[in-house]
């Protein structure tokens, strides 16, 4: 398996767990995942920090990815694209992260949520 192929399944596995309850409500899982300068610029059109996220973190939600490609801006920086179905809200959003590679493992650096009308 060539090294782009599993660099892609591993942010894929990593965007993923950032959707589970039992991920989102820990703080502790949260700031492995999160860069300490991690910040949002969510869906709602609010900006979010890593030093603001509550004690019960940030919020149980119920979404579908899809379509998830990756772009490698640098040997240790890359963009992740993909689509969100928010089944609550019935919402589709296009999103990107920048994971950032540092002390052996991959963090999110930067998200934003942008709301769209088509699937």
């Amino acid at each position: 398996m060539s090294d782009q192929v599993h660099l892609k399944e591993h942010l894929l596995q990593l965007e993923e767990k950032l959707l589970l309850p039992e991920i989102r409500t820990s703080r502790e899982e949260l700031t492995n995942l999160l860069a300490s300068d991690f910040f949002e610029f969510g869906s709602s059109g609010t900006v979010w920090y890593k030093n603001g996220i509550e004690v019960d973190g940030i919020g149980v939600v119920k979404m579908t990815l899809s379509e998830f490609e990756i772009h490698q801006l640098s040997t240790n920086t890359v963009l992740t694209t993909y689509r969100i179905y928010n089944e609550i809200k019935m919402q589709h959003t296009l999103r990107s992260s920048i994971w950032k590679f540092s002390d052996g493992k991959w963090k999110m650096f930067f998200h934003q949520g942008t709301p769209t009308q088509t699937q």
